[in-house]
């Protein structure tokens, strides 16, 4: 930022689906910012009280607006209608589950040159919140990196004993005027990937993307069955976006060999969950049997299906020593 102009203001944008338990916090943590012009948050059909509680936090500054979907429309569409009713110069998502770290955004903002910007993350197990003080986070270097396109999509691909370390979990603040000027918005096809989808499409567009090694999100992690994690059309929808990526005219052939690898990923994961699916309808013979004619996918799949029932932390190190756990060091 220029010595003399005006700080940046920012719009967190606040997707909630049957967030009442955690959604006050998020909405506190982001009023809590100076740099925060507004707080959007859009109840995507919530069945619970994620509204009220929303409400709950305003600090009565009149930048909380909350909105809402009559039908539930995913995530994509909510952030878009946030997009369209939102004025700030910069935008950036903010998980219900999530909070952020205080005077993040003026350590962001104190880099220069990008068109997004996102730094480290913390990751604890929701069970893990009640006792949490934002003094156990470690301080990182302020060391800034420039992301490419082929780190981002390289960096989403899952590697051998390490435990959900996918840059796709970043956070970035993103100006309104290079979503505005490249015609971008979240893909509301997809339920899944949206977030990954729409960063390879500005990286690939040209946007200059910054990353800086402190702490400023912090991302709370619900147990749950890795297989379970996602259906069938959502990652049949993801595989379909990947196409739509790889007909982009500023890929290079290293940027194209890296999604294609990508892709291969999230087609593997597809047939997982396909199996799972067969399995689940008509029996483990059905499941087999749909895949005889293609062993390299079967052997594939019945691989993860053995990762899945024996995950474990990579270092087998206690639970207490993981607490927080970063996206990257």
């Amino acid at each position: 930022m220029l010595a003399g102009m005006p700080p940046p203001t920012v719009c967190v944008i606040i997707a909630a689906y049957n967030g009442e338990r955690t959604i006050a916090r998020a909405v506190a943590s982001a009023l809590r910012e100076p740099e925060v012009l507004e707080v959007v948050v859009v109840d995507d059909a919530s069945s619970d009280q994620s509204s009220a509680r929303a409400a709950d936090a305003d600090d009565g500054s009149g930048r909380l607006r909350i909105l809402r979907h009559d039908v539930n429309r995913g995530p994509s569409a909510a952030r878009n209608l946030a997009l369209r009713s939102s004025s700030a110069e910069l935008v950036a998502v903010l998980d219900a589950d999530d909070f952020i770290v205080p005077g993040r955004f003026a350590r962001l903002f104190a880099v220069s040159d990008w068109d997004m910007i996102a730094d480290n993350i913390a990751f604890i197990p929701e069970q893990s919140v009640p006792g949490f003080d934002i003094g156990q986070l470690r301080d990182f270097a302020s060391d800034e990196r420039p992301m490419t396109l082929a780190g981002f999509v390289e960096g989403n691909i899952p590697q051998p004993n390490i435990s959900r370390g996918e840059l796709g979990f970043l956070k970035p603040v993103i100006r309104r005027e290079v979503l505005a000027r490249q015609g971008l918005d979240y893909n509301e096809a997809l339920r899944l990937g949206e977030d990954f989808v729409l960063y390879c499409q500005l990286l690939a567009a040209g946007a200059r993307f910054r990353l800086i090694g402190q702490c400023g999100y912090v991302a709370v992690e619900r147990a749950q069955s890795l297989s379970g994690r996602h259906r069938t059309a959502d990652l049949a929808a993801l595989a379909a976006a990947h196409d739509g990526l790889l007909r982009h005219p500023g890929l290079s052939a290293i940027d194209r060999r890296i999604v294609q690898r990508h892709r291969s990923h999230v087609l593997r994961k597809l047939g997982h969950r396909d199996f799972l699916d067969r399995k689940h309808a008509r029996g483990f013979a059905h499941a087999l049997f749909g895949y005889a004619a293609r062993p390299r996918m079967l052997f594939g799949i019945t691989c993860d299906i053995a990762k899945d029932k024996l995950f474990r932390r990579p270092d087998g190190a206690p639970e207490s020593e993981q607490i927080p756990r970063y996206l990257f060091r």
